[in-house]
């Protein structure tokens, strides 16, 4: 497959395309956790394509890089800012449920951000945002929920690794505009960074509103297992079939 580095509306993207013509019928845009580099997902790609050859053929993968640096983790990126120690301390004394309500100040600015990433593919390709699946890790997979639910259409399905529920009034409000849409949704049950927990209020709220949600439960900590790896290349290749 063709891998490039460009800018994509505001952003810097990583780009794993077919190798030849035609263009894509499909598009793949997932984005990194909070302290990844830019590139910190890219391997996913080469992993989906491993599992689904077919994939390799027709779906563009797109990696976007978030836009803030962090000065304490050379290369790190960061959507929005977060204060972990408040994070962990809220984890500690058991007020980490208070924290779904809470919507991130510059939440919307990144929002804003992959949004352009998307206008400017859709522009490029032609494909309506019923071609795209959007995921992505931990903080990355908080924004692609958000701009997912805030979205005018659904895109075609929504890959959820190690998330959790973020500005739950609004989401709450928006959830039931995307009934139907498939999530596939992966929680480690000793994650010590986003409490199991938080992971099932997520699944709850989406499932009260009628979204399609595969919850995959395992036995790990912060990171994405290799079920969910399949899982998600089976959903790709499903809901991202191809155009007739």
């Amino acid at each position: 497959m063709r891998r490039e580095t460009r800018t994509l509306g505001d952003l810097t993207c990583r780009i794993v395309s077919p190798e030849n013509e035609p263009p894509p019928s499909g598009i793949v845009v997932l984005c990194h956790g909070f302290g990844a580099p830019g590139d910190d997902l890219v391997g996913l790609a080469d992993a989906f394509v491993q599992m689904k050859p077919a994939l390799g053929a027709r779906i563009q993968f797109v990696f976007p890089e978030a836009p803030l640096t962090i000065p304490e983790v050379p290369g790190g990126r960061a959507w929005w800012p977060i204060d972990m120690m408040e994070m962990q301390m809220a984890i500690m004394q058991g007020n980490f449920r208070e924290m779904r309500q809470s919507v991130p100040e510059q939440m919307p600015a990144a929002r804003d951000k992959l949004n352009s990433v998307l206008d400017q593919l859709g522009e490029e390709t032609g494909l309506p945002i019923s071609r795209f699946v959007l995921g992505g890790f931990s903080q990355g997979s908080m924004l692609a929920t958000d701009v997912t639910l805030r979205m005018p259409e659904s895109p075609a399905a929504l890959l959820i690794f190690s998330g959790t529920l973020l500005a739950e009034p609004e989401w709450r409000e928006l959830s039931p505009n995307r009934a139907g849409l498939r999530v596939l949704q992966s929680h480690g049950t000793v994650d010590p960074i986003l409490p199991f927990e938080a992971a099932n209020w997520l699944r709850e709220l989406f499932a009260d509103s009628g979204l399609d949600v595969e919850f995959i439960p395992f036995q790990g900590i912060h990171t994405i297992p290799l079920e969910a790896i399949q899982l998600s290349a089976t959903l790709i290749d499903e809901v991202l079939s191809p155009l007739e």
